[in-house]
């Protein structure tokens, strides 16, 4: 009976020390979100109403200064598009031209 008292206890031991005990404050988890959305300003000033794809869509600028403002990503492409989809190459985007007012003009 003594034996068994003892074993008894031995197992409660045993099994309260292989619970540990749980941080009172959880761990601080950081989460960076960064955004690389600079964007610049397309401006039509051919006197011509113009469609062109910026690489997300197509966009019609009206004659006289119609403007677009499109995501600056160095190395997208952007055509004209008069039916709907991409037709002529007019520039590739660079890093020099976001924050700024790109004229089509320069391009066509």
């Amino acid at each position: 009976m003594k034996t068994l008292k003892i074993f008894t206890l031995v197992a409660c031991v045993a099994a309260l020390a292989s619970f540990t005990m749980a941080d009172k404050a959880p761990a601080k988890v950081e989460k960076k979100v960064e955004t690389n959305f600079a964007h610049f300003k397309l401006v039509n000033d051919t006197g011509n109403k113009v469609r062109i794809h910026t690489g997300y869509g197509v966009v019609s600028l009206n004659k006289r200064g119609g403007s677009t403002s499109v995501t600056c990503r160095p190395g997208k492409k952007v055509y004209t598009a008069p039916r709907g989809s991409k037709d002529k190459f007019l520039f590739k985007v660079t890093s020099g031209m976001c924050g700024k007012t790109v004229k089509l003009s320069k391009y066509l």
